[in-house]
């Protein structure tokens, strides 16, 4: 729930019959002290495994762990367990319904050659290994071939931490001590932030073996999956054709990038207004009302010239500058 929602929640529950209304408040009851967040869990798809957790958030509470594991780099071993560093909230989902009298539909297979319903039970799997051929697998089959999961982080190199460019990155989590892994915890981090070099190694979860980096945060362990490399293109295949970049235009654009820049990154400045609007759309629709169009803006005019288009921007950031208003300042004895 967000903060608008229990209101609104409060006001349809009083339209609702006595008897129901308190058998819902009764079974509210024990969890109202807290927020509950309730989303599409980041975990679910190809990350690492979640421990049923990916339906629930708890921002308000204690992280809770998804999963345990033992990071190893020589002969030490550090029992460590999982949480999830964050959540994806970007998409909105929508359910398909039937449009005659709104029900909900089931998706159903069917078959390409005949046309007929197939049912879970006789359903097989097949990879297509030339076109309209397949070789397929039984369940045990598939089984066989999946990874074991021993819980293992098996640190394999350590790398200056800046060698490892950002296309790699694929998902973060936090690693916390286990019971009895404290003392080898804190040397972990304490030892990878002085050498300022992050560990590389694989773990294996879900049937599958994940490249992994680990490394020192505040006083913590983060740990990244990272992308194979067949699984990164090179910036080769991107046709980019051969040009000259003018010096004046260079100090234009660097004078602009410099009046834009800071010191420190703060994602809180930063919100998702799309999923914002269509959350407030949902709302009207829930309360009957229709949903109102946002007025399109009008189409900015093409500055195909690019030094006019490097002054202008330098003209807008001056504009805004000046339209920032002064800071009042502190007057001694008043308030």
């Amino acid at each position: 729930m967000n903060d608008e929602q229990p209101t609104r929640f409060g006001r349809r529950l009083r339209d609702q019959p006595a008897g129901f209304r308190s058998l819902v408040e009764g079974a509210l009851r024990p969890i109202r002290a807290e927020r509950v967040t309730f989303f599409r869990g980041a975990g679910a798809g190809a990350g690492l495994p979640t421990g049923g957790h990916e339906g629930v958030s708890y921002p308000d509470m204690a992280a809770h762990s998804i999963g345990s594991a033992t990071v190893s780099f020589g002969l030490v071993s550090v029992p460590v367990q999982l949480f999830a560093a964050g959540e994806s909230k970007a998409a909105i989902s929508f359910n398909w319904l039937h449009k005659k009298d709104g029900s909900r539909l089931k998706q159903q297979y069917v078959c390409s050659k005949d046309g007929e319903k197939v049912e879970r039970g006789d359903m097989i799997k097949g990879y297509e290994f030339q076109k309209g051929q397949y070789v397929t697998f039984t369940p045990d089959e598939l089984k066989a071939l999946e990874e074991r999961a021993t819980g293992a982080i098996d640190i394999i190199e350590f790398l200056p931490a800046e060698r490892v460019d950002r296309i790699w990155l694929d998902r973060t989590y936090y690693l916390g001590p286990d019971k009895g892994g404290e003392r080898a915890y804190k040397l972990l981090a304490e030892a990878l932030e002085k050498t300022k070099r992050v560990a590389i190694g694989q773990y294996a979860a879900r049937g599958k073996q994940y490249l992994i980096m680990v490394r020192p945060t505040h006083g913590g362990l983060v740990m990244e999956q990272l992308r194979y490399a067949d699984e990164i293109r090179d910036i080769a295949e991107v046709p980019i054709p051969k040009t000259e970049v003018k010096k004046p235009e260079l100090d234009l654009a660097v004078k602009l990038i410099e009046q834009a820049a800071t010191e420190d990154f703060q994602p809180k400045k930063y919100k998702d207004n799309v999923r914002e609007r269509m959350q407030e759309q949902i709302e009207r629709k829930v309360e009957g009302k229709q949903i109102t169009e946002e007025p399109e803006e009008a189409p900015k005019t093409k500055v195909l010239d690019l030094m006019q288009a490097l002054k202008q921007s330098l003209e807008g950031a001056d504009e805004k500058a000046e339209e920032k208003p002064a800071k009042r300042r502190k007057v001694a004895g008043k308030r």
